[in-house]
């Protein structure tokens, strides 16, 4: 594979340079910085993915090249860069005259260029920014924001959709069984043929569904707002299979009865080939239901039937100020010093899981570790915190009460347990309430989030009775309901002593600076990347050929970046002084 960069480098004999693709390209084109930078990059994870067998195609360096120069001009598309390569002098250069076809960069980028050998690419890149103390990798500024999928419109599946849909099927089918039933207890076929009563299958959470479903009936006469119905259903163990038993069993009635089935317009059919064709719809129905489930998995509530993994999330409105609902991926970056060092794509609508997965990426990456990561409230869990004490990565991540704790309302909600006076001492703790009456620790709850399990102490006032704070201490408070109802409070002492370490540290000077350079260089990025750059759609489908998409076009963006930095029109961000 040394042929590749021979011949894309020109490495060994010297030669005098009379070229025709020279003439005209400006020789501060930030073209020579990419192929500067790409002479000290191994490219061997790429070359290895050819075989030295059969003919020899375009050269993989030279067309990695010509898709990082068009991403460093913001081209993304094939077809512009296949017609820049016969007339953009810079891609001239790169191709050194050759026209590679759009299938032949399809065929690299769909079948070469994968995302382990973008990866090493790029983080090589990060390693020699590094050495040259443009980024110190010790300290991360990390957001997302959601772009639009490559997915058409009209192709939505929604949880709450497939549910209601699902409850009336299984009230089809729990009359189909009823009918099939009684046809083989009316004609004596229980013992003529040997044939069992059926007994209709369970499936685990439908009837919190049909619940929902018969409160948003109701809503609906009074106009009230409609309840989300995305209970996740236990349809997985259940199979069409069970209802091709009972298609069997009528097959065989019908040929030992002499019974033929009709079909065509106009054609009578009787009760029990009736009841054969409705099983069979069932089943068809109960199959595609099934999938749609398989599909979402249980962390998301929507699809794309065009685009699978993605899923349907509230985009920022429009210029009329419409909320738009989209297919779209959640796309994170971390930044140090205007470099964006790591990239991730998720389907997940919220940040909440993003956090642990760019900082893993990390730890596999580099041989150090962050030292601090600072990121807005949309990463604020109990999840992400314990996981950066745990790795001793200090946090400066934003609460979600952060601007409302600064109220008078939050410091005086005397119904809050930290407006209350706390009492530890060797056998107990106790809080005691405006009206100086114990809350005693009763029992320990456990919940389950996602799969994380939180852990909240119960603390209770014994008698509330005649209390005149309780229309301002209990939430909610009815006085018809709640005259004999009691304080409780349940706290996840562990997720507020994070919080309270994590808001201890963005309310310090170097917290207060943290916070202004990640809004300055993460969601600069982003601004850039959609006004500037008018990246508010992906190209490809599928999760894996969006974050290659989205890497090619990072690494782009850091190699205009590096090549500002050669020729200072930047210089490193230092962080503001008093």
């Amino acid at each position: 594979m040394q042929n590749y960069y021979n011949d894309f480098f020109e490495k060994g004999q010297q030669k005098l340079r009379l070229n025709f693709y020279d003439i005209r390209l400006s020789a501060d084109d930030p073209v020579y910085t990419l192929k500067k930078v790409m002479e000290e990059l191994d490219f061997t994870a790429l070359t290895e993915q050819y075989s030295n067998k059969g003919r020899k195609g375009y050269n993989p360096i030279m067309k990695y090249a010509v898709l990082q120069y068009a991403n460093m001009r913001g081209i993304r598309e094939v077809d512009k860069i296949v017609e820049l390569c016969k007339r953009d002098i810079a891609f001239i250069w790169l191709t050194k005259g050759e026209v590679p076809k759009r299938d032949a960069f399809y065929d690299f980028i769909n079948n070469k260029l994968n995302a382990d050998v973008l990866e090493n690419l790029h983080y090589q890149f990060m390693r020699k920014l590094e050495k040259e103390e443009l980024i110190t990798l010790k300290e991360l500024f990390i957001d997302g924001t959601k772009i639009e999928a490559n997915a058409n419109r009209y192709t939505f599946v929604w949880r709450g959709s497939v549910n209601y849909h699902l409850a009336g099927l299984l009230d089809k089918i729990d009359e189909i069984y009823k009918s099939y039933n009684e046809l083989i207890i009316t004609h004596n076929y229980e013992k003529k043929y040997h044939i069992k009563r059926a007994t209709m299958f369970i499936i685990d959470g439908i009837d919190k569904v049909k619940e929902v479903i018969e409160k948003n009936r109701k809503r609906k006469l009074t106009k009230y707002k409609k309840l989300s119905n995305n209970s996740i259903i236990e349809i997985g163990n259940i199979s069409p299979l069970e209802l091709l038993k009972l298609q069997t069993n009528l097959k065989l009635i019908a040929e030992n009865e002499n019974i033929e089935f009709n079909y065509g317009k106009g054609q009578k059919r009787l009760k029990l080939q009736k009841l054969y064709e409705d099983i069979e719809e069932a089943s068809k129905r109960l199959l595609k239901y099934k999938d749609h489930f398989v599909k979402m998995g249980e962390d998301r509530n929507s699809y794309s039937k065009t685009d699978i993994e993605a899923t349907f999330m509230r985009m920022k409105d429009d210029h009329m100020r419409n909320g738009q609902l989209k297919a779209a991926y959640n796309v994170q970056i971390a930044v140090e010093n205007y470099f964006i060092v790591h990239s991730h794509i998720s389907n997940d609508r919220t940040d909440y899981n993003t956090l642990i997965p760019v900082l893993e990426k990390h730890n596999k990456f580099f041989s150090h570790h962050v030292c601090e990561v600072t990121a807005d409230s949309g990463y604020s869990s109990e999840k992400n915190l314990l996981f950066l004490k745990e790795n001793e990565i200090k946090s400066y991540i934003k609460l979600q009460a952060h601007e409302k704790m600064k109220t008078r309302a939050y410091k005086n909600d005397i119904g809050k347990y930290y407006n209350m006076k706390k009492v530890s001492d060797k056998e107990t703790t106790y809080f005691i309430c405006k009206n100086n009456k114990k809350l005693e620790f009763q029992n320990v709850e456990y919940r389950n989030k996602q799969g994380y399990i939180q852990k909240y102490n119960v603390y209770a006032c014994s008698n509330c009775n005649g209390c005149t704070y309780k229309d301002k201490c209990l939430y909610k408070y009815d006085q018809e309901k709640h005259e004999k109802k009691n304080k409780v409070m349940k706290i996840n002492e562990r997720w507020e002593e994070l919080k309270a370490e994590s808001h201890k540290n963005i309310q310090s000077e170097k917290g207060i600076l943290n916070r202004q350079i990640r809004s300055i260089q993460t969601e600069g990025h982003f601004g850039d990347i959609k006004e500037n750059g008018d990246f508010r759609r992906f190209n490809h489908r599928s999760k894996d050929k969006v974050y290659k998409e989205f890497l090619l076009y990072a690494f782009g963006r850091n190699l205009n970046k590096y090549d500002r930095f050669l020729k200072e029109k930047i210089v490193k961000y230092e962080m503001k002084t008093a």
